[in-house]
């Protein structure tokens, strides 16, 4: 008997914690198809299968959920990079940044929304974007073309401005993937394949990395 009071509230947090994430995750498909001014909550609400009134309770609003699931996609997409990158802190330079666009593209493909709500966002100014900038996109980029810049002194990288370079290999890449169902339709290309997805991530690595790292003596 004793035990009843303890395990309620922890059974309503565990299923408080279902709800919400069912909620991003409906959220995150939303936006992605029909941008935030074509969702509405109840839209996103009936995804989740989830009364309406809890996207209120756990959100407050429409724009604290789009911002809410923005930064639950871009926080496991960062993790991934970072675990991608710790596991291969002593290779080469080169096949560090290789590993880099692997996990990208490869990220890209399990969840394509990742792309898709920029490309929503990127239609028009907005606060939005602003935020999306600043919180995760800029900084994303500013790391990126540093490193880029790196491997242009070593070698690895071809010349050109690193800024650009880092673009075109994010929207060859993501990009790319973001319209896979049209690209399936016109072209037959087909980027629900693992096969599809490595050459893809071979034919970038060739392009954007086509040298070697100098040695010390070079």
């Amino acid at each position: 008997m004793s035990d009843r009071p303890e395990k309620s509230p922890r059974k309503q947090q565990k299923r408080s914690l279902r709800t919400k994430q069912k909620l991003l995750d409906a959220a995150l498909d939303a936006f992605s198809e029909s941008g935030f001014a074509g969702t509405s909550t109840r839209d996103i609400a009936a995804r989740a299968g989830v009364h309406h009134p809890l996207i209120t309770y756990h959100f407050s609003n429409k724009d604290r959920l789009w911002r809410s699931a923005v930064k639950y996609i871009f926080a496991d997409f960062i993790d991934a990079l970072k675990a991608t990158q710790a596991e291969n802190v002593n290779a080469c330079p080169k096949a560090r940044f290789a590993s880099m666009i692997r996990i990208y593209i490869y990220y890209a493909a399990s969840k394509p929304a990742l792309h898709k709500i920029i490309f929503q966002e990127s239609s028009n100014p907005s606060s939005r974007l602003d935020w999306l900038s600043e919180k995760f996109l800029k900084p994303l980029s500013e790391a990126s073309s540093g490193y880029i810049a790196e491997l242009q002194d070593k070698g690895v990288v071809r010349p050109g401005n690193p800024q650009i370079i880092y673009n075109m290999i994010r929207v060859s890449s993501g990009g790319l993937i973001a319209l896979a169902l049209e690209l399936k339709s016109t072209s037959n290309i087909d980027f629900s394949s693992d096969e599809t997805l490595e050459e893809l991530t071979e034919l970038i690595i060739q392009t954007f990395l086509p040298g070697e790292t100098k040695s010390a003596a070079a």
